[in-house]
């Protein structure tokens, strides 16, 4: 059977605002900005993505919706339905910003019944919020009642705006105990200070999962030593437009763990997170 690869941490490169930070920090990918936004003209077509992907070797891409003023900038969550539109390959994740948009919860439904999105994605260092707040259980409500996916940022932001207080997972332990059957994945799982605080989670929770994006893929091992012991709670992520996709991919599939567990990390785990057939 063919293994599947699915990228669980796509942001597009044309957001319709734009922070000077962000635009500074991927642009440095290319040889001048005049090539970056030559880059991001190409790819704001879905069907140049696409040729991306299978060049890549990427089945699906779990492409996610960004707003937050205070760090990067917005990519709403209408660019995201309108680019994945038509593509069952790309994935929509919508996000909602607590100090932006009201009833929460109601509006999480209505973006993934009326608007084809499949999961969340949520910000807390980007907008200043503690992921175990209050008034974001509505979006944890509605996601576990309809059995889609909270993707959440953990960890360090190199972005000015962001705060690390409120990325540290520790926080979600509350959540995954008040929504014990909500699929909760920690990005970047809390990168720097707390690989031991994300571990302990997946540990605990059976509903808690770890995203390796924006990890070097050789010292995965290193910052999650029982890993492979693990490997059914760890979904791979990219994070492009900054990344290399293919590389990641193959440093992953050149871990020391058994192939088993490189198949459950590349898109087993993210297949059942997603209910794909």
């Amino acid at each position: 059977m063919k293994e599947i690869v699915i990228d669980f941490h796509v942001h597009l490169p044309e957001y319709t605002d734009m922070t000077p930070d962000i635009f500074e920090f991927y642009s440095a990918f290319y040889p001048s900005k005049e090539a970056y936004l030559d880059f991001v003209k190409k790819y704001t077509d879905p069907n140049s993505f696409i040729e991306l992907m299978d060049k890549n070797g990427v089945d699906y891409s779990v492409v996610l919706a960004e707003i937050a003023p205070l760090t990067s900038g917005y990519l709403y969550n209408e660019q995201v339905e309108e680019f994945c539109k038509g593509n069952s390959r790309l994935i929509p994740f919508c996000t909602l910003n607590p100090y932006i948009h009201n009833n929460l919860g109601e509006r999480l439904e209505d973006l993934c019944l009326n608007h084809g999105f499949k999961g969340i994605k949520l910000y807390p260092s980007y907008n200043h919020y503690y992921p175990n707040d209050r008034s974001i259980y509505p979006i944890y409500a509605v996601a576990e009642r309809l059995g889609i996916p909270v993707l959440l940022h953990t960890g360090t932001s190199i972005f000015k705006g962001s705060r690390l207080k409120y990325s540290n997972p520790i926080y979600l332990d509350d959540v995954a105990g008040d929504f014990p059957n909500l699929k909760i994945i920690m990005a970047h799982g809390g990168r720097g200070p707390w690989y031991d605080e994300a571990m302990a989670l997946i540990r605990l929770h059976k509903n808690v999962y770890i995203d390796v994006t924006g990890l070097p893929p050789k010292k995965l091992l290193e910052y999650f030593p029982i890993m492979e012991r693990f490997s059914h709670k760890f979904v791979f992520g990219s994070d492009w437009p900054s990344v290399d996709v293919k590389k990641n991919i193959d440093a992953v599939r050149n871990l020391n763990i058994s192939q088993e567990a490189i198949s459950r990390i590349l898109g087993g785990n993210a297949k059942q997170l997603l209910g794909l057939e």
